[in-house]
């Protein structure tokens, strides 16, 4: 099976990397990351590198897709080389998948039209002006589609994948495997429960660093 993972300057590293740890752990599986051309390709903070090793038209019918986010999905929302490389994907695809703002490219692509569909959560209303149905959840199925909310939510949705893809017992041992554990510090990793000084000054971070 080839797992998909589209790379691009200034990604969330998260995004790709949560999802990449579980589903290598699928039997079978092979994922690779690939972007228009080869090489490396810069996170958004600049301090870390991927490496795309094929190039989209290296890959063109993938079994599973998994579109990370970043700050910089906005710019790529009319970008036909990577539109087009997701419609043309999905076309054929097992599965289709989005981690955090991914999801708007996959909405940008015409993929998400009429689907409920989640994404970081400042970007809901931006998924729907894309003509999808954004609900406030980590992890939204819809067919063969899967979305994820920001970030940390793509290890949840792998998870879910691993367990479609390969059952319940074989993703329970990757999760195991990774410890997957979570028990955070603080209970503040939704705007729904976070202080509200603390969702204004993530807006405010998110705004000020906006391309």
């Amino acid at each position: 099976m080839n797992i998909a993972i589209p790379v691009f300057d200034g990604l969330t590293a998260l995004d790709a990397v949560g999802p990449y740890e579980v589903l290598s752990r699928v039997p079978g599986a092979t994922v690779r990351f690939l972007a228009a051309t080869t090489g490396p390709v810069r996170t958004e903070t600049g301090m870390l590198a991927l490496l795309a090793d094929a190039t989209f038209d290296e890959l063109t019918e993938p079994e599973v897709v998994v579109v990370p986010g970043g700050r910089v999905t906005r710019r790529l929302m009319d970008d036909e080389q990577t539109l087009g490389w997701l419609r043309r994907a999905h076309e054929s695809s097992q599965w289709t998948t989005s981690v955090c703002t991914g999801s708007l490219l996959l909405a940008a692509a015409g993929i998400l039209d009429g689907l409920q569909a989640t994404t970081h959560w400042l970007e809901l209303d931006t998924l729907a002006r894309y003509g999808a149905h954004p609900v406030s959840q980590r992890v939204v199925e819809q067919g063969k589609v899967i979305t994820a909310a920001g970030v940390s939510a793509g290890i949840d949705m792998a998870l879910t994948l691993a367990a479609r893809i390969a059952g319940e017992q074989t993703a329970q041992a990757i999760q195991l495997g990774m410890e997957y554990d979570p028990q955070p510090p603080f209970d503040c990793g939704s705007p729904t429960k976070a202080p509200k000084e603390i969702v204004d000054l993530v807006r405010a971070a998110t705004l000020s660093r906006s391309p």
